[in-house]
């Protein structure tokens, strides 16, 4: 006689339960990450239309998106009100330059502590990273008075000098390097290149990711630097955007259309850099990533 075996309804329900577990989890995902990108997209959508703004309806209740009139005599008046256009060079020189020569020295350093083999490297190398550790304020005054002796204050090479190194750089590069097989180095040393040879035609090439990663990071954060040109900047032909734009804040009110409008022209840049660097940007961050 045979037997006939049914599945068991309990057993049925718990692989249905057990294949909508993952769906659930990656529902929550997806729900949790685009509350994440509306939090950001958010405001600067607000921004951008608040720069269109008469100053009436900025604040206007509910929120009117698309406004009722356009005032572009806001980006009018930022442009010939304050000398925005010197604000605008001076940033872009400061950042500009603060970022070439950070890719160069952290590539240079990071090459002799990832190839070159000398006493006490990796413990040299940690304690450089610590300092990533020692906040800015406590640095602030031992880094002005130095900018002092050396007659920098109120000129821009006291910024670009202080952004040119970073510890943060040279682990980027350095993790970038480990990546990089040692056996590359053997044979250009066998063809009878030199160190700086070795870091300038074989490996430097190869780490255009990091490089990417590395502008992307530079010259945004010294592109929005507030407290640095506010320490180092006195005169008003050397001020930088994040210091120009507080001619729209007095101390009795404050001009938000025009404030709004200098904001929106003050992020074109970072977001050009941005879109130019953005297909070596993810693999740099992985690659920095790794263990070396």
């Amino acid at each position: 006689m045979n037997t006939v075996l049914t599945p068991s309804p309990g057993l049925g329900s718990a692989r249905r339960s057990g294949r909508a577990l993952p769906r659930i989890r990656k529902a929550l995902l997806y729900i949790f990450l685009i509350l994440v990108v509306l939090s950001m997209i958010v405001p600067l959508l607000w921004m951008i239309s608040a720069s269109l703004k008469s100053e009436a309806e900025i604040f206007g209740f509910p929120i009117q998106w698309i406004p009722s009139k356009f005032y572009w005599s806001n980006y009018v008046e930022v442009w010939t009100k304050v000398p925005f256009l010197t604000y605008y060079l001076n940033t872009l020189k400061i950042a500009g330059i603060t970022t070439v020569l950070q890719v160069f020295t952290c590539s240079m350093a990071a090459y002799a502590f990832a190839k070159v083999r000398f006493p006490e490297r990796d413990k040299l190398f940690l304690l450089y990273l610590a300092t990533m550790m020692i906040p800015y304020q406590v640095m602030m005054i031992p880094q002005f008075l130095l900018m002092k002796e050396l007659g920098l204050v109120n000129n821009h090479w006291a910024l670009i000098l202080l952004g040119a190194f970073s510890p943060f750089g040279v682990f980027l590069f350095r993790q970038f390097y480990m990546t990089i097989p040692e056996e590359l180095s053997e044979a250009a040393r066998i063809d009878g290149l030199n160190e700086f040879g070795i870091y300038l035609r074989i490996i430097l090439p190869l780490t255009r990711p990091a490089i990417a990663s590395l502008i992307i990071f530079t010259f945004m954060h010294s592109w929005n630097d507030f407290l640095g040109p506010l320490i180092y900047l006195n005169s008003d032909s050397l001020f930088t955007l994040q210091l120009g734009m507080q001619h729209f804040q007095t101390e009795y009110s404050t001009e938000y259309g025009p404030l709004m409008a200098a904001a929106v022209s003050a992020i074109v840049p970072t977001i050009i850099v941005y879109f130019l660097a953005q297909d070596h940007f993810i693999e740099g961050i992985s690659a920095g990533a790794v263990k070396g």
